[in-house]
């Protein structure tokens, strides 16, 4: 399962996460199974977005699509430096409780 992490710094959490949730690039128009959201809790400045796809392309889309967001105070308005995004496959995972 390909999945694109997206990591970046953002100014404030609650501006970034009202953006976040307009989805103005659509998420799941893009083919997107479903995401995480993260945050260090040494940094909370700083977000880790790991968003789920069934295909590496629909992935890389998404990225690319993503490229235009950033480009827009608007549409990313707590973006802080530069995005960074990968495409990753999953190789192994494992649950050990529910």
């Amino acid at each position: 399962m390909p999945i694109l992490r997206i990591e970046h710094s953002i100014t404030d959490f609650e501006t970034w996460k009202q953006a976040f949730d307009r989805d103005p690039a659509g998420r799941e128009r893009h083919g997107a199974r479903g995401y995480r959201v993260l945050c260090p809790v040494d940094d909370p400045n700083y977000i880790v977005i790991d968003i789920e796809f069934e295909a590496g392309q629909e992935a890389r889309a998404f990225a690319d699509a993503m490229q235009g967001v950033w480009q827009s105070r608007a549409a990313a308005p707590a973006l802080a430096g530069a995005p960074k995004a990968r495409v990753f496959d999953l190789v192994e995972s494992k649950r050990y409780r529910d």
